[in-house]
């Protein structure tokens, strides 16, 4: 069964940085392709970061420069680090993953920006 747990979520100020992880099991991250979603309250949840099975990375225009997606295969762990945060960043953060045409998604972590 394949299980993400995010980490990492909390308040930051404006400026600041937090780094989030996804944390998964049951499937092998180094050949998965993997995403970092959020939302915000009443908004809809937003792609914002991918790489796929190559290392091959996309951002949302809004995090360009600012968030990085990354992995460390020896710990079957996702990364997003995220520098220069800004009050629109707050949501919940959420990894998800594909396998087999199959979704599946971490339970959420909040990251709240405000000073």
């Amino acid at each position: 069964q394949v299980q993400l747990v995010e980490s990492g979520g909390g308040l930051a100020q404006p400026g600041g940085s937090l780094r989030l992880s996804c944390t998964v099991s049951g499937s092998i991250i180094s050949d998965t392709p993997m995403r970092w979603f959020r939302q915000a309250p009443g908004k809809e949840r937003e792609l914002v970061a991918q790489f796929n099975s190559i290392g091959w990375q996309r951002y949302v225009d809004s995090v360009k420069g600012r968030f990085t997606i990354s992995r460390d295969t020896t710990k079957n762990t996702a990364y997003l680090q995220m520098n220069s945060l800004k009050p629109e960043d707050t949501a919940v953060y959420y990894c998800n993953l594909n396998k087999g045409g199959q979704d599946y998604w971490g339970q959420g972590t909040q990251v709240t920006v405000s000073s």
